[in-house]
Parts: structure tokens; C-alpha cells; sequence
């Protein structure tokens, strides 16, 4: 199954159905490093929302090839070469190789259009929500990634609210520069909230509520596959303070697709 490079399909995901769309989505983070059994998402679809979770007993993430962190997580997109190999997305160290082969699945991949996301979470500050769209990686270097919103718990202001990283991480792609910020659009994440990029040849513009915070001119030229995710940091955690559940709740994620205008 190849992704189109120009597909012009609108995508929309409301939550309504009785469970997770899995033609869509993949309920695992960056399995091929680890395994689809120690990668499971912690998820309910309900009241027309996905409520992506991160309980106190999901194991850690890779934890031979990784600093201490614990993901939950959903992607609309996977896959890797085979069990050895070094093919596959967003590895989880230079030179990692593939613990659990996985096989292509593409569910929703956009190229170009504006996506949007309405949601709310719950952070502390050991941990992060997120949305971000990488690059499939069935060529090297298509792994550019655009990162519509990025929350730390621990820079989370009362006063000033959230800040909200947004822009450009290029990895291996020799077209992209960094570009990636963390403005305060004066928001509580806790509240429902829609997060966009308007994304298109010449550039992306990141908005919250419909109001641009940011732009960047350089962005990737292929498709991309969604994440969403839930991060803890075990090592941040306070002794003696009590664990609370981050969460990352989705009322809708999609947009129009393609190039336009």
C-alpha cells in the first residue's frame, strides 16, 4: 500500500464510532523500535471524543535505547524494514535497528491543505501532549516534521497560560531548516481549543482558535502521517507527590487536504 503524493481528499475523524477507526489508525507508537505488545496505547473512544491516557503502569518506552520515558500514543501511519535493519520512522537513536518489523499501513497521510485539531488536555509538569506530522520515511529523507502543537506540563504559566511549540523539526531532510518555537497565545490547555496549520508549498501558518501564532517558509514537500501522543518523564517526578493521569482529549482531527489556492 503506497500513499498518494498529491492525494486532494478531505479527512475528518469526530469520534463518533464505537471504537478507534484502525483503517486509520495505528494504536501503537513507533512500534518497529520496541513491539506492538509494549507499545499499546492507553485509549477510550467516548462522549465522541478520544481520550488518549498515560496511567502509572505503562512500561517505559525503549528502555534500552532511551533516557527514562513512558508514551501513549496513536499514529495514522507505519513501517519499517525487516527485524535488524535500520529502516524505519523517527528512530529512537542513530543506528537503532528494528526490534519488530512492521507492515506498511497508511491511514491518513495529507500532503499540503489546513488541519486541524479540536482538543483539550491535562499536564503536570512531568509531563507533555502533542500533535505533530513527520514524513512516512519510505525515502530517507522524506522525514521532515511539522509540529502543530507540543505542551509541557512545566511550562504551563498561570498567569500567562501555555506556551505551545509549533514549527519545523528537519532531522534528516536537507531541505528543511529548524524552525520551531513556543510561543504563549495566552490559552489553558485544560479548556477545548482548536490547533491548525494551514500548510502549503511556499510556507505554514500554526493557529490556535483561528488566530495565527506563527509561521515558518520552509516545510516538507511529502506526505506526512499524524501522531498524537501523551508523554511522561519519570525522572521529574517529585517524591512524595501523588501521580496524576495526563491526558490528551480529541474531539476532532482532520482538515481539507491538498493543494490549494
Amino acid at each position: 500500500m503506497t500513499p498518494a503524493d498529491d492525494s486532494a481528499d478531505d479527512f475528518a475523524d469526530d469520534f463518533d464510532g464505537p471504537g478507534l477507526d484502525l483503517g486509520v489508525w495505528v494504536p501503537h507508537y513507533l512500534p518497529q523500535w520496541s513491539s506492538r505488545a509494549a507499545t499499546a496505547a492507553r485509549y477510550e473512544v467516548r462522549d465522541s471524543c478520544l481520550h488518549l491516557s498515560l496511567p502509572d503502569d505503562v512500561p517505559l518506552w525503549c528502555p534500552d535505547d532511551h533516557p527514562p520515558l513512558r508514551v501513549s500514543g496513536i499514529q495514522s501511519g507505519v513501517f519499517s524494514g525487516p527485524v535488524g535493519s535500520t529502516v524505519g520512522q523517527q528512530p529512537v537513536r542513530p543506528g537503532a535497528v528494528v526490534r519488530e518489523e512492521q507492515p506498511a499501513h497508511w491511514g491518513w497521510t495529507p500532503r499540503y491543505g489546513r488541519l486541524e485539531m479540536r482538543a483539550r488536555a491535562t499536564v503536570t509538569p512531568r509531563s507533555m501532549v502533542a500533535w505533530w506530522l513527520v514524513g512516512l520515511e519510505d525515502v530517507p529523507e522524506r522525514c521532515g516534521e511539522l509540529c502543530v502543537m507540543e505542551v509541557f506540563g512545566d511550562a504551563v504559566d498561570p498567569a500567562e497560560g501555555a506556551a505551545v511549540g509549533m514549527g519545523t523539526h528537519p532531522f534528516r531532510d536537507p531541505r528543511l531548516v529548524e524552525d520551531f518555537a513556543a510561543p504563549r497565545p495566552g490559552i489553558d490547555v485544560a479548556e477545548w481549543h482548536v490547533y491548525a496549520v494551514d500548510w502549503r508549498p511556499d510556507g505554514a501558518v500554526f493557529s490556535v482558535d483561528g488566530r495565527p501564532v506563527r509561521e515558518v517558509a520552509v516545510t516538507p514537500d511529502y506526505p506526512v502521517q499524524t501522531m498524537l501522543a501523551v508523554f511522561d518523564f519519570p525522572e521529574r517526578a517529585v517524591p512524595g507527590e501523588p501521580y496524576v493521569v495526563p491526558e490528551l482529549v480529541v474531539d476532532r482531527i482532520g482538515g481539507e487536504t491538498g493543494v490549494t489556492g
